[in-house]
């Protein structure tokens, strides 16, 4: 089992969650998508780590790939709206959130999905956020990081280069605009010894 490499440069006294505003730095992609990323947003994120590795109940979903049935390559554990989150820096986190994007986004963040990727054979396929009403519609998918640092990589739907965008250790990456309809994104496996990971999808209600 992969071990969690701590970060020299969070220096926290104690799991905190950082100011966004001036601190948030966009990328513009094509179609009207953009990507936000503010580094080191959650300082003691190892330690946030830590709990919610012990204290989130994860489970291992099988899904349905052509003619077999396939073991997802990452746990999981979702959070809808109106359940409690497993640790009270992530309602803090979500509600900073809310507040920061609060004029573009109209509404707040609501569900928090969590995937634990536990060494580097763990990821997720590229792929767009399009269940439900983002299908059609732009959002804002808001990713925290904690944990060691793996890529998340986006590219446009209809082809062309990719973005790389390393995160963890209490890292922020937010996609929004039209990034859920035209780009997709995935975690990739990698050969490298890469420790776990923990991310935390914050999402508005009706999306997916």
């Amino acid at each position: 089992m992969a071990v969690l490499q701590g970060s020299l440069l969070d220096l926290a006294d104690g799991i905190e969650v950082r100011p966004l505003g001036a601190t948030v730095t966009r990328r513009d992609l094509t179609h009207g998508a953009w990507v936000d990323q503010r580094t080191a947003w959650v300082g003691g994120a190892d330690e946030l780590y830590e709990a919610l590795r012990r204290d989130v109940p994860w489970f291992a979903e099988r899904r349905q790939m052509y003619d077999s049935i396939v073991d997802v390559p990452r746990l999981l554990s979702f959070y809808g709206e109106g359940d409690p989150l497993p640790h009270l820096a992530l309602e803090e986190c979500r509600d900073a959130l809310s507040a920061h994007y609060a004029a573009e986004l109209g509404e707040p963040f609501v569900t928090a999905g969590l995937c634990l990727y536990r060494d580097g054979q763990d990821s997720v396929a590229w792929h767009g956020d399009r269940i439900g009403r983002s299908r059609e519609q732009d959002t804002m998918v808001a990713i925290l990081s904690v944990g060691s640092p793996r890529d998340l990589l986006l590219r446009p739907r209809e082809g062309g280069e990719s973005v790389r965008v390393p995160a963890g250790h209490g890292d922020l990456v937010v996609m929004g605009g039209s990034c859920q309809r035209t780009w997709d994104h995935c975690v990739p496996k990698t050969a490298r010894s890469v420790g776990p990971r923990i991310s935390i999808q914050f999402r508005v209600r009706g999306v997916r």
